[in-house]
């Protein structure tokens, strides 16, 4: 009855009734609050606090310093004006040496790659067959001459008695008839007896043109004819050879105004890569149409190839020389810009800043351009660090790479280092440490 009694108690209780919380769990709500006011303040502080300020760097790195670039200065000099174009190697001639007769090849006379004229014997068939035909056909002509000769006798006669009345005309007409067919009888002995001595010359085989010769395609012993297509040898004439290209056809006015003015255009024929030059010619013809699929037209070069440095079918780069600009104001083809402006150079001025300077181009070389105008002679321009440059900018050229932007100079540039480097010790070369210490003072 006691139990019963506390719990009405309990729920009479106004407080209960409420929902009033526990101590225990005032508790865990004040701790939760401070653990969001901790989390709110340290990320506030983290976002706001402030920046410590980072040292301003000079040079690439940064933008409070001049930009550290390599310039080159505009020389006066020649300018060729090159083609480039594709070209292969083509012979004078190629010939398949075949037999005209047909017999057994009895001698073979050349070696494979060997260099022949024209005339050298190469081959031999076997003659006697043809030799006994000749035989043969002298034998018929002899007959037939004499019995020219009786039936030309008998008409002598004949128009002796026609003229005492002796005997018919008609035995006279005969007999000129008989003598017709005895001199075609002999005509065909004798053009018989001249196709024998043609078939054993045949049966020498001797090279048509000077050339090459390549591989054996018939080995001695074989019976060979006139139908087989392979033939016994092929010659491809390599002293002169030729090399053909092509060019765009907006290329051709120039060629066509040197070539009618007489001038000789070398070529230069280059392997495959364009590094290693194989031979030097002169430009022989141009074809008399362009192809209208490509928009090219072909033109043919000539070299004497006395190295055999040019082989037939060979892929070859042809360098075409068309022109060349005197005294041309020449710089490095880095130095050019493109962009808004158009092409344009990094002007270095006399104060260590520089300038953007429009330029109008002439023709290259792939590491020299010529410049039509926009700079003169003598005026120095960046070559390399011109990305992050920009009107008014200041620079600063390294001692060390001051001729960079020039190939001869920066070789000898390479060189008188190399010497210097060679007469230092290992004790009077700084440290890594002092030179990263002499780097960062510079740098400030």
């Amino acid at each position: 009855m006691n139990g019963m009694q506390d719990r009405n108690a309990l729920h009479s209780d106004p407080d209960w009734r409420q929902g009033t919380p526990t101590p225990p769990r005032r508790w865990r709500r004040a701790v939760w609050g401070l653990l969001i006011v901790a989390l709110l303040g340290t990320l506030a502080w983290v976002i706001f606090r402030p920046q410590p300020a980072s040292p301003v760097r000079p040079g690439r790195m940064g933008a409070g310093g001049p930009m550290p670039v390599v310039a080159a200065v505009a020389e006066k000099g020649d300018m060729p004006i090159l083609l480039n174009a594709l070209g292969t190697v083509t012979p004078l001639a190629t010939v398949t040496v075949k037999t005209q007769i047909a017999g057994q090849l009895t001698e073979v006379a050349f070696q494979e790659g060997q260099t022949v004229k024209a005339g050298d014997f190469l081959a031999q068939i076997d003659p006697r067959p043809y030799q006994l035909a000749e035989a043969q056909y002298q034998g018929q002509l002899q007959r037939d001459t004499a019995l020219l000769k009786s039936a030309e006798l008998d008409l002598a006669r004949y128009r002796t008695l026609l003229a005492q009345d002796s005997i018919a005309r008609q035995t006279v007409d005969t007999q000129e008839s008989l003598v017709a067919q005895y001199r075609g009888a002999v005509e065909t002995d004798k053009a018989q007896v001249n196709n024998a001595r043609l078939n054993q010359v045949y049966c020498h085989i001797v090279a048509p043109v000077g050339g090459r010769v390549g591989l054996r395609q018939v080995d001695p012993g074989n019976y060979v004819q006139t139908s087989d297509s392979n033939g016994i040898v092929v010659i491809t004439q390599v002293h002169p050879i030729t090399v053909v290209f092509t060019l765009p056809e907006d290329n051709l006015p120039a060629v066509m105004k040197r070539l009618h003015g007489g001038a000789t255009l070398p070529v230069t024929a280059f392997d495959r890569a364009g590094h290693q030059k194989l031979a030097e010619g002169r430009l022989k013809t141009i074809d008399n149409q362009i192809d209208t699929t490509t928009g090219t037209v072909k033109l043919k070069a000539e070299f004497d190839n006395r190295d055999d440095m040019l082989f037939p079918n060979q892929f070859v780069n042809a360098t075409l020389l068309v022109d060349t600009r005197k005294e041309a104001v020449v710089i490095p083809t880095a130095a050019v810009q493109r962009g808004a402006p158009g092409t344009f150079v990094y002007l270095v001025k006399d104060d260590n800043t520089v300038t953007v300077r429009p330029v109008t181009l002439g023709p290259g070389n792939g590491e020299r351009t010529a410049v039509l105008s926009g700079i003169e002679a003598g005026d120095k321009v960046v070559v390399d660090g011109g990305d992050k440059l920009r009107e008014g900018a200041p620079i600063v050229i390294p001692a060390a790479r001051q001729g960079a932007g020039d190939p001869a100079k920066a070789d000898a540039a390479k060189g008188g280092a190399g010497k210097a480097d060679a007469g230092k010790t290992e004790s009077d070369k700084p440290a890594d440490g002092d030179a990263g210490q002499k780097r960062h003072r510079k740098d400030q």
